[in-house]
């Protein structure tokens, strides 16, 4: 179920020297289902889960001068102890050179999903490049953010179809897809979260900064001047049910 507000963002701001424009903006909607599936649940049983849900577009070309666009897309059930997120992506040239945890993922062919839980004004960036390596941080901006503690990231399980192997850049046409399992207690800024029953905004996005082809699409459009996946006025709803 999608469905499309049209609500106005009035805003203009200057940071730096960038004067940010008043834009409408469309906000996507999406009802996550509840899945009972037990903690620690096999990889089969959540990918079974999976296909209950149905497939949503990354494919807001947001900035003119990165047009590449390569096919993405996501889809999202949660159960009482985790978010079960998949993300399918074909893309022309990919890589995977980010080798630990907290490393330069966004520079990878990567997927990422950055959410609000609450209405505190923090929300958190979950990044994976293409062989499932993390950058997970919170924060109420992209200044300042606070990286989780390993011990918390280690907690996201990760199923990429490419394995854990790391490459450079391929110039090759490549199917690939991530499975990702990630607890609550990830939301290491709100203990003992759980989104059952609540609405909340999010966004998420593909991106690869190094790629031969850079580009940054995302799920709800962005209404900056240059790419800044870092708009959580621009995040779209989710509705957890």
């Amino acid at each position: 179920m999608l469905i499309s507000l049209f609500i106005s963002h009035s805003r203009s701001q200057i940071e730096g020297n960038e004067t940010r424009i008043s834009k409408f903006i469309d906000m996507n909607e999406l009802v996550i289902k509840k899945w009972n599936t037990p903690e620690n649940a096999s990889w089969e049983i959540i990918t079974s889960s999976l296909e209950l849900s149905s497939w949503n577009d990354i494919d807001v070309v947001n900035w003119p001068e990165y047009n590449y666009h390569p096919l993405v897309q996501f889809r999202m059930m949660y159960s009482d102890t985790e978010i079960l997120l998949q993300y399918r992506v074909k893309e022309k040239y990919i890589r995977a050179v980010a080798t630990h945890d907290h490393g330069e993922v966004w520079k990878d062919s990567c997927v990422e999903f950055f959410v609000a839980p609450a209405n505190d004004g923090i929300y958190y960036n979950f990044e994976f490049n293409c062989c499932g390596v993390c950058l997970l941080a919170a924060g109420t901006s992209r200044h300042g953010r606070e990286k989780a503690p390993l011990e918390v990231v280690t907690q996201t399980r990760r199923l990429p179809s490419l394995g854990r192997n790391i490459f450079q850049e391929r110039t090759i046409n490549t199917d690939w897809n991530i499975v990702l399992a990630i607890p609550y207690s990830c939301f290491f800024k709100h203990p003992e979260y759980s989104p059952t029953g609540k609405n909340v905004r999010a966004n998420f996005y593909k991106c690869g900064d190094d790629l031969t082809e850079p580009h940054y699409l995302s799920w709800n459009p962005i209404g900056t001047e240059k790419p800044d996946f870092h708009r959580p006025e621009y995040f779209g709803l989710l509705h957890f049910r």
